[in-house]
């Protein structure tokens, strides 16, 4: 480029343009459920609270309840790939126990 021409575009009449802030937006975020099942015992349910969704054990034991006396509940509530990474890990764990314990995610 010469320096005319590089004159001209730094001349009076150059725009300045300011540098684009784009507006940042969170992740949507997705609640991971644990179903009722009438086979799966209370205790596996605390253990799978507590060891996959790191719950402590009175937390986990409330929600263990909520599971058996409303049909579902919470177990936390993450990013799409983690959310779905919590069902796949609680559901395989279950089944490899012998267990029908299923978890499923649902968009907050």
């Amino acid at each position: 480029m010469s320096d005319e021409q590089d004159h001209e575009w730094h001349g009076e009449n150059a725009l300045t343009v300011a540098p684009a802030k784009p507006e940042l937006k969170q992740p949507p975020k997705y609640r991971v459920l644990m179903m009722n099942d009438d086979y799966t015992p209370m205790d596996f349910v605390i253990e799978v609270l507590q060891d996959l969704f790191s719950m402590g054990h009175d937390s986990a034991q409330k929600t263990m309840m909520q599971v058996h006396t409303e049909g579902k509940a919470p177990c936390g509530i993450y990013t799409y790939e983690i959310a779905e990474a919590k069902v796949e890990q609680a559901n395989s764990y279950a089944q490899q126990h012998g267990h029908p314990l299923q978890c499923t995610m649902e968009e907050e």
